[in-house]
Parts: structure tokens; C-alpha cells; sequence
């Protein structure tokens, strides 16, 4: 459909939606400006501040040597699969917690009890059961991952139409015909919001994890250019980070919009 055949409704949602768009895109090119403005008059230092054109040259120097994706390969192999195991696990014992009575009485105060607990601090237990190598930092991702998932998941699930229950119900629908065609697709909303707080504190996680007995990935860069206080390869790692986020946030919109449309028209 063309501009010029939108609803006035529709085409002013879409001209508003185009005019956020722009502002955020100017806004954050004028921050960087500003950043390369006061880098370049020497208002602060560049060994606390680098140029965002020494951070660009930086990293055109690991990427040419391989150094960038050997680090960054490293990490998203960690944050995949805790990202992967935490939002399943998740969303299985959110659906169990919100559905069966049984699991909401063993599976409520377990997950009141343990959420508040900070994971990073439960590393040092992890790799006292798991051993110093990967798996105890793709578990610490999984666990930061697994309880806004379970959370969300049980909340959504709970929301679900009632109406909709006993009409599938009255139709012969069996428990995992209730939950496959009525709880999950009711829950979708509060999935992809859990989705993306956990992609969130998997990053934080991911950078927590890989400063401790790790050769490669973006936190022990990080880690290791801060020791060796070398401020421009430490801000590449920052950006790599930042725009993962940024990644992650884009991918879960789109993939949103894709699974349940009506929530974006």
C-alpha cells in the first residue's frame, strides 16, 4: 500500500514513527560529534577519552588482524547457548508454574527465594560444580536468562483469556492443546518482553563471566585493555557491546512483529 492510499490515521502514525526515527539517528550522531569535538580540543585527555576516529582506526586494526572476531566469536557462542537454555527453561516453568496448581505451589516461593540473588555471585559456586571452562559461564547466562523468562512466561499465561479456555475446553481440547493453541500464543506478548530483558542481563552477564579464566571474548578484551590501560582497545570491546545490544534489541522487534503482527497494526 502507498503513502498516499494510508488511512489519515495510519499515514500520521507512519510520518510520526518516521520523525522518531530521525530524531534518535541525530541525536546520536550529534553525540558522537560532541565526543570527537572534545577529544580533539583537548578538554580531556585521550588516553581517559579516545576520539570515536582512534576507536574506528582501532578497530579496523583487530578486524584486519582477525583479533576482534576471535574475541567476538568466543562471546556469542557463551551468550547463545545461555541464552538459548535460559529463555527454554524459562518459559517451560513459566507454563508449568502458571498452569498446573502442583507446580505453583513448589515453583512460586523456590523462584520468590532465588531471583533476588545477584548470579554473578553464584559463579564461584557454579564453577566449583561445573569446573573453571565454559560450562559454569554459559550456566551464569542461562540463570540471569531463566528468571525474567519464567516470570514473564507465568504472568502471561496467567492473563490469558478465560473465555477462550472454557470455549477450547467445551471443544474437547486437552491440557497441551489448551496450552499450545490458547495459553502460549496469549502469553507471546510477555514472552518478547522477557526476551528482551534477558538479552540484557545476558550481556551483563557475558562480560561478568568473561573476566574470570577466559582467553578470548569481549570481557577479558575489556578486562585486558583496562590492566594494560590501553583506553582505545577497552572502548572497541564498549562499542562491540553496545551494538549487540542494539542488535538483539532490532532482531527481537522484528521477530516480534513476525510471530504476533496484530500487536503492531
Amino acid at each position: 500500500m502507498t503513502m498516499q492510499r494510508m488511512p489519515v490515521q495510519d499515514r500520521t502514525r507512519f510520518l510520526e514513527r518516521r520523525e522518531l526515527k530521525a530524531t534518535r539517528a541525530l541525536s546520536l550522531v550529534g553525540l558522537v560529534l560532541l565526543w570527537e569535538l572534545l577529544a580533539r580540543i583537548g578538554w580531556v585527555p585521550r588516553l581517559f577519552l579516545p576520539a570515536p576516529s582512534d576507536v574506528v582506526s582501532e578497530a579496523v586494526e583487530m578486524v584486519v588482524s582477525g583479533e576482534l572476531f576471535i574475541h567476538l566469536g568466543s562471546s556469542l557462542v557463551r551468550l547463545a547457548l545461555g541464552f538459548a537454555i535460559g529463555a527454554l527453561a524459562g518459559i517451560g516453568v513459566g507454563v508449568a508454574v502458571g498452569f498446573f496448581s502442583l507446580a505453583e505451589a513448589v515453583g512460586t516461593p523456590v523462584i520468590a527465594a532465588t531471583f533476588p540473588i545477584p548470579k554473578i555471585a553464584l559463579l564461584p559456586l557454579l564453577i566449583l560444580w561445573l569446573g573453571i571452562g565454559e560450562p559454569s559461564k554459559v550456566a551464569v547466562i542461562a540463570l540471569g536468562v531463566f528468571f525474567p523468562m519464567a516470570i514473564n512466561t507465568f504472568t502471561g499465561v496467567r492473563h490469558a483469556d478465560p473465555l477462550l479456555v472454557k470455549a477450547a475446553v467445551s471443544f474437547g481440547a486437552g491440557r497441551w492443546s489448551v496450552i499450545r493453541k490458547v495459553m502460549l500464543p496469549s502469553a507471546l506478548p510477555m514472552i518478547f518482553a522477557g526476551l528482551k530483558l534477558g538479552a540484557g542481563t545476558a550481556l551483563l552477564l557475558l562480560v561478568a563471566a568473561e573476566m574470570i579464566a577466559v582467553e578470548s571474548g569481549v570481557g577479558f578484551l575489556i578486562l585486558h585493555a583496562s590492566n594494560l590501560m590501553a583506553t582505545t582497545k577497552l572502548m572497541v570491546g564498549i562499542v562491540v557491546l553496545s551494538l549487540l545490544g542494539v542488535l538483539s534489541h532490532w532482531f527481537l522487534n522484528w521477530m516480534e512483529r513476525a510471530v504476533i503482527p496484530w500487536r503492531h497494526t
